[in-house]
């Protein structure tokens, strides 16, 4: 038996661009019509998203029909909110709001085995196959093909972020614009040029540091990410796609209100 490989980290190392699809909905059947549109990897969400693990299992098996990975923001709370996403076989997690080099260091050493860090071992659950593979085979897998993301969403973050992407065993930084803009009172306003500096600063920080650069949303700026070295790039959000769709076929027959703004916080957070 065989462990499953990262997608993303398949198509990275072989210097190509990763999609991911943002979903706030829960049914797994969402995330096989993500599958089902050829994009890398699905962002679920423990932070914001009312979700439970079991149905987490069934999105993460529903994803892995397609080859698609999975990566989940995790909730900020104890190791088991870390772990556990990866116990359920995420690709991936995303960690929100990190502030300090102390701080990526300690998620480092949660998730992953020596001798990057200390996670605690369990292999009886999905990404160990339940037991079915060698421990020493399970431990490497976790070094090797899964990823962390973390978050730089604030002011204070950004002054450390050079500390930050130094730090050993994380895998990808992403600006978290959405946030950021609402602290400096530039509230949804991803493209003003202090949000976008912010941006390339940590853009810049993390492929100094050797790390992936990823983005929630393309802000209309597609070109401009990639030369600021951009890998893994948020397409768009169920939420945001249904809504502006239902919008459209209600308009259309000639009822209805224009669809919002589309500079909601989902596609700049």
């Amino acid at each position: 038996m065989k462990l499953r490989p990262s997608r993303i980290l398949r198509e990275l190392r072989a210097g190509q661009n990763s999609t991911v699809i943002k979903l706030n909905m829960g049914d797994p059947r969402i995330v096989e019509l993500a599958g089902l549109s050829g994009a890398s990897s699905v962002w679920l969400c423990n932070e914001h998203v009312p979700n439970d693990w079991l149905n987490l299992e069934h999105q993460i098996r529903a994803a892995k029909l397609y080859d698609m990975d999975t990566i989940v923001r995790v909730s900020k709370g104890s190791y088991s909110d870390y772990i556990k996403p990866f116990e359920c076989d995420a690709t991936g997690i995303m960690v929100p709001h990190v502030t300090s080099a102390d701080e990526a260091r300690h998620v480092v050493d949660m998730v992953r085995t020596r001798p990057l860090g200390s996670k605690a071992l369990d292999a009886g659950n999905m990404d160990g196959l339940f037991c079915q593979v060698p421990l020493a085979d399970y431990a490497h897998h976790c070094n090797t093909e899964k990823f962390v993301i973390l978050q730089i969403e604030s002011p204070e973050a950004l002054e450390v972020v050079d500390e930050i992407a130094a730090v050993p065993g994380f895998d990808m930084l992403l600006f978290g614009a959405g946030d950021f803009s609402h602290r400096i009172g530039k509230l949804g306003q991803a493209t003003c040029p202090e949000v976008v500096a912010a941006r390339k600063r940590v853009h810049a920080a993390a492929i100094k540091q050797g790390k992936y650069v990823a983005v929630a949303s393309l802000f209309g700026q597609k070109d401009q990410l990639i030369e600021e070295g951009t890998r893994i790039f948020t397409l768009g959000a169920d939420v945001i796609e249904l809504g502006n769709a239902f919008h459209k076929i209600v308009k259309d027959f000639g009822g209805g209100s224009a669809a919002p703004s589309s500079d909601s916080v989902y596609q700049s957070k």
